[in-house]
């Protein structure tokens, strides 16, 4: 059920599914285009889609139109501190901007409003930061406002948005990325530009942005805003009047690359092993439906083909015979099988390969750097660009053996420390090269010292993109770990990307790793829980939820009781499987030789 797909009829073939349409929505929504101090409203009756509704009564002094040309603070205060209010701004910087913006000019009255519920909100955010706390939503907490973007980590994130839910919070200014998939609706929808980033809005994005006004139960209706300028009217137009974009299949995107790991699963988990059934199995996916106009020169028997040709090509899968019914059998080589095992993308796995095979020739293993460096997502090299003082520092401040690693890979010092400096390098190095190690460089700091905020700001990177990097990183270390198992002369490295897999996952220090493992218990909560005195699981298992609640702050009472419950769960399947281990080590075998008595006689 959705506001935003305009090609049903395609995934309604797609899914095999029965379609019923409906307008109604439990909360009328109004939304509305902001010119100047001109409000319309949009009307699909109108000419040019918009009737004018009102002049934004507002006295702004000089100062005030300098600070506020666009009049995004009128607009707020007309529904907070009393209803919620989304602004929706182009860029993260821009999202702590208007924040802060709003903050300078309101009166002293909104410090007042939940007071309490603030100050609480400020010590959780400060607690899991192990004391650190962002200058920015120290001053705006205080308000009720606070920004929500990438930057954040996802503790801060949950946070800020259960306290806008609570209505502790009235306003979040706030980037596209919340529009999907976090359910925070509002009073009123602000649109600070018909932009995200430097991109124009379309159409599916502006109805995921103001279908967040109106919150059912609380409300009797939404607004939304849209605030532009005089130049972007003819877009905004078409904006507000043409259909929804419609939804496509990926399967083709980026080479079709997509699509051959889908023919090279099938293969691999034996769903279909000839070109006949792997054609019946891609005939009824979305890109099946929809191949006559997404590729509109060639036919999906074409396709399918031609995918099977390059997986051959790549060695991925083998092609055999069936002299039986004269069709060729196809099954998935060893580097076929390792790379659907781990998930691997096809755009990366022969250089994955490559990386690992060139890895073994001189492994450094006095540190966890040069394994560090082998797990970085590819994916993740071009979402960060180097900044050459703190990379060379980093560089410097390495072990001569660690240092190695750069080497080894093909970073010599002397490129960075031009780089630093400014110098034109002679020598080139390959970008993706450089950019994996400078992420290596941010993981080991963060491994050494478990503090996203340190490594933060070491490294002058959002605490949320250091986060992120680190699950994207724990996860492609587990799916490069399957490679390795699946492939006998990446032997080495089975037990080394445990450790490493390990590490990443958890990222703290090794007495807090098992406490971790409780569901609910991150690091913040694992340290106030170890200096308690509840070191193991044993202690966690055993402990009194009430004496917890007494001895650690900010817990409640539910949430202790979640922790013991959790331990108690994670004991008993530890001493479940060790017993099962026990048993099967008692256990005689099936085909025990029969025992040769002293006088040689068998019975």
């Amino acid at each position: 059920m959705s506001a935003t797909l305009n090609n049903v009829a395609e995934l309604q073939t797609f899914l095999k599914a029965e379609y019923y349409t409906n307008n109604f929505r439990p909360v009328e929504l109004k939304e509305f285009v902001k010119v100047c101090d001109r409000i319309y409203e949009v009307d699909s009756n109108a000419e040019n889609n918009l009737t004018f509704s009102r002049l934004l009564n507002c006295k702004y002094s000089s100062n005030m139109m300098k600070i506020d040309p666009d009049h995004v603070i009128a607009l707020a205060t007309e529904v907070i501190p009393a209803n919620s209010c989304l602004v929706f701004c182009p860029t993260k910087k821009n999202c702590e901007n208007v924040a802060e913006m709003i903050c300078k000019c309101l009166k002293k009255l909104y410090l007042e409003h939940k007071e309490t519920e603030k100050n609480n909100l400020i010590a959780d955010l400060r607690n899991t930061g192990n004391g650190a706390l962002c200058s920015v939503l120290k001053r705006t907490i205080p308000f009720g406002i606070a920004y929500h973007h990438s930057g954040l980590t996802s503790d801060e994130r949950k946070l800020i948005e259960d306290a806008y839910s609570s209505g502790v919070l009235c306003l979040l200014a706030c980037t596209s990325t919340l529009a999907a998939g976090v359910n925070l609706p509002a009073r009123r929808v602000i649109l600070r530009a018909p932009y995200v980033a430097n991109d124009f809005l379309k159409r599916a994005q502006y109805k995921q942005m103001v279908g967040r006004a109106g919150r059912a139960g609380i409300d009797s209706a939404g607004e939304s805003i849209l605030i532009i300028k005089e130049k972007d009217k003819e877009l905004v137009h078409e904006l507000i009047s043409k259909p929804i974009e419609n939804c496509y299949s990926n399967l083709m995107h980026d080479s079709g690359k997509d699509f051959q790991s889908l023919l090279l699963s099938l293969i691999g988990l034996k769903i279909a092993k000839t070109t006949e059934e792997i054609y019946n199995f891609v005939s009824c996916t979305l890109f099946g439906v929809q191949q006559s106009h997404l590729c509109k020169v060639k036919s999906l028997w074409d396709v399918t083909k031609e995918s099977l040709e390059c997986l051959v090509d790549k060695g991925l899968i083998c092609g055999n015979m069936c002299c039986e019914t004269d069709q060729c059998i196809f099954h998935v080589s060893k580097l076929g099988h390792a790379t659907y095992k781990g998930s691997i993308d096809l755009a990366c796995f022969d250089l994955l390969y490559s990386d690992l095979k060139k890895g073994l020739e001189g492994l450094v293993l006095e540190s966890f750097l040069h394994l560090l460096y082998l797990v970085i997502p590819y994916d993740c090299v071009g979402k960060f660009n180097p900044d050459w003082m703190v990379y060379f520092r980093q560089y410097s401040l390495l072990s001569p053996v660690e240092q190695k690693v750069a080497a080894s890979v093909g970073i010599p010092e002397s490129f960075l420390a031009r780089k630093a400096s400014g110098q034109t390098v002679k020598t080139s190095a390959d970008i993706m090269t450089v950019n994996k190690l400078y992420l290596s460089f941010i993981l080991y700091t963060l491994l050494k010292e478990t503090d996203i905020w340190h490594v933060s700001a070491k490294f002058n990177i959002p605490r949320g993109s250091v986060q992120n990097l680190l699950s994207s990183s724990a996860s492609f270390s587990s799916s490069v770990l399957h490679f390795c198992e699946e492939l006998d002369e990446f032997w080495a490295y089975k037990s080394l990307l445990q450790e490493v897999t390990k590490k990443l996952t958890y990222c703290a220090k090794s007495e807090l790793i098992p406490l971790m493992e409780v569901t609910g218990v991150m690091e913040a909560r694992a340290k106030q829980l170890y200096n308690a005195g509840y070191t193991s699981l044993a202690h966690l298992a055993n402990a009194d939820p009430e004496v917890i609640v007494k001895k650690i702050e900010h817990l409640s009472r539910h949430q202790a009781k979640q922790i013991v419950f959790s331990a108690k769960m994670l004991v008993n399947e530890k001493a479940e499987a060790l017993q099962q281990e026990v048993d099967e080590l008692r256990l005689l075998p099936p085909d025990l030789p029969p025992l040769i008595p002293e006088n040689g006689e068998i019975n």
